[in-house]
């Protein structure tokens, strides 16, 4: 099993930063990738980004130039730091692992954006 523990959360404000964290631990296998999605209240979850064992970045165009990606594969964690935020970033943000076709899922962290 593989445990998800998302932080870095909270409320900012239109134009500001935030950088998320999620660490894994457990039965944890190489060559995954791990990556960040995002669910509105009332909306589907959908993808913000992720990133393969080896560095690979994939971002959603809404995030694109204004997020970055990144992990250290030594500490078995992932990192999004989130630079001019918009309201519509506003949403709880999960971290995913994906291994062997199995999909992990932190517990959330929630992101708001607001003056």
């Amino acid at each position: 099993q593989v445990q998800l523990v998302e932080s870095g959360g909270g409320l900012v404000q239109p134009g500001g930063s935030l950088r998320l964290s999620c660490a894994a631990s457990g039965s944890i296998f190489s060559l995954n990738t791990m990556g960040w999605y995002r669910q509105a209240p009332g909306k589907q979850r959908d993808l913000v980004a992720t990133i393969t064992w080896a560095g690979d970045p994939i971002y959603a165009v809404s995030v694109k130039g204004r997020f970055t990606i990144s992990r250290d594969n030594a500490k078995h964690t992932v990192y999004l730091a989130m630079n001019s935020l918009k309201p519509e970033d506003t949403a709880v943000y999960y971290c995913n692992m994906r291994v062997v076709g199995t999909d992990y899922w932190g517990q959330g962290t929630a992101v708001t954006v607001s003056s």
